[in-house]
């Protein structure tokens, strides 16, 4: 087995479900009489934790967040029961992975019940020898914990992980791990920082895996 690891985000990398995610916050704003702005998309993706609180708190004119977070992924988890939206390309890679022999981990801000849950939905759950949940660190992503949770369970130096990520916060937290950031963009379009701090840039799981299998990593 290579001693390398390859750690995934879970929303709006390997599932189609930032989208989902972004109906319900823009739905309880829109029941306490609140239009969210653009920004707000840009800021809570690939949060978790006290910093999503912040921004909650400050968008939705709130002293306290937390509440308004649990709602929203109780409503996203029910929706989510019925089906979970894989990207294209997603079986591919992770089998890809799997047959060049690196250990593969979820790194996700999510809580560890969806996580299970989703893997679980999808049939997925094999493919995976460590979860690394936003629930089991002190601060949540543009933070490197996660990911370095995740690498820990791994067993796997954090230099000697490529981690996948749609959000500009996803990518902050793996280039402050240390580890490989590989950026799949979803919602979030591709800045000048994000090309300084990744070590690619793919348009899709399906061109990541290609291009993975061509250079013979």
């Amino acid at each position: 087995m290579k001693s390398c690891g390859v750690i995934f985000d879970m929303d709006g990398t390997l599932f189609d479900t930032e989208s989902v995610f972004q109906e319900e916050w823009n739905r309880i704003a829109e029941e306490r009489g609140l239009s969210l702005p653009e920004s707000f998309k840009y800021e809570i993706c690939g949060t978790s934790g006290d910093p999503m609180n912040r921004i909650i708190e400050q968008y939705y004119h709130v002293e306290e967040g937390s509440e308004i977070q649990r709602l929203c992924k109780e409503r996203v988890a029910r929706r989510l029961l019925a089906k979970v939206p894989e990207k294209p390309g997603c079986r591919e890679i992770l089998s890809f992975f799997r047959k060049r022999g690196y250990v593969i981990a979820m790194g996700s801000s999510s809580p560890m019940k969806q996580i299970r849950a989703n893997l679980e939905i999808t049939g997925l759950s094999s493919f995976f020898d460590a979860l690394a949940s936003g629930e089991e660190v002190k601060q949540g992503k543009p933070a490197p914990d996660i990911f370095l949770l995740a690498a820990k369970k791994l067993g796997i130096s954090p230099d000697r992980c490529y981690v996948f990520e749609d959000s500009p916060n996803g990518i902050r937290a793996a280039f402050a791990a240390g580890m490989k950031p590989v950026m799949v963009p979803d919602l979030m379009p591709v800045t000048e920082e994000m090309r300084e701090k990744c070590f690619a840039i793919f348009s899709s799981l399906i061109e990541a895996k290609e291009i993975f299998e061509k250079s013979g990593n």
